[in-house]
C-alpha cells in the first residue's frame, strides 16, 4: 500500500520538512513497533531518534495512526475535535462582542446552552457547550483596522458522526456570522 497523502498532508510536503515521505515514515514506525504503541510513545520515538520539530512529531504520529487504522480523522485521546475559522470585515473588538454579548450572539448562533468559562478581551474565549458536555476554544486575531479572524476548536465530541455534524454546524454558523457583519 502506498501513502501519498495522509491526514490532509501530502507525502511531498512531509518530505520537504522532515526528510522522509509518508511511505518512509510508516516503514520506520512499523519497524519501531509503533502499531502497539500509544500516541505519546510514538512521539517519543520520533523525538529521540529523528531530530524533527515537535509540530512534525505530532503530525507524523497522527498521520501514522490514521494510516494504520489506529485513529480516525478528527479523533484525539479525549474524543473527537473539529475546527473552523472565518475572516470578517470588522475590527477584532466588534467580532469579540458578537461572541460575548448574549443578544448579539443569539442573532447568528441562535439560542444555545453555553457557559463562558474564561474570556480574555479581544483574544480568546473558553466555552462549555452544555448540551453535550463538550468544550469550545475560540481565538480572535486582528487582520488590520477593519478586518479580523475567528478560529475555533470544538473538543471532546463523543464520536465521528457527531464530529461531522458539528463540523457542518460550525461551517454554517460561521457563515451566518460573516453575513451578519455586512
Amino acid at each position: 500500500m502506498s501513502f501519498e497523502k495522509v491526514g490532509g498532508i501530502s507525502g511531498e510536503a512531509v518530505k520537504s520538512k522532515t526528510g522522509k515521505d509518508w511511505n518512509e515514515w510508516i516503514k520506520v514506525l512499523d519497524k519501531a513497533g509503533a502499531k502497539k504503541m500509544n500516541h505519546k510513545e510514538i512521539v517519543a520515538v520520533l523525538k529521540e531518534n529523528y531530530g524533527i520539530g515537535s509540530w512534525w512529531q505530532q503530525m507524523i504520529t497522527v498521520g501514522y495512526e490514521q494510516a494504520r487504522g489506529l485513529r480516525k480523522v478528527h479523533e484525539t485521546e479525549k474524543g473527537f475535535q473539529i475546527s473552523g475559522s472565518k475572516t470578517v470585515d470588522l475590527p477584532v473588538s466588534k467580532l469579540f462582542s458578537l461572541w460575548t454579548n448574549d443578544e448579539l450572539r443569539t442573532k447568528w448562533l441562535g439560542k444555545q446552552k453555553i457557559e463562558i468559562r474564561k474570556a480574555t478581551k479581544n483574544k480568546s474565549i473558553r466555552i462549555s457547550w452544555l448540551k453535550d458536555a463538550t468544550n469550545l476554544e475560540v481565538n480572535f486575531y486582528s487582520k488590520g483596522k477593519d478586518k479580523s479572524q475567528v478560529m475555533l476548536e470544538h473538543n471532546k465530541i463523543k464520536n465521528e458522526t457527531l464530529a461531522a455534524k458539528q463540523k457542518k454546524f460550525w461551517k454554517e454558523k460561521l457563515e451566518q456570522l460573516k453575513l451578519l457583519t455586512h
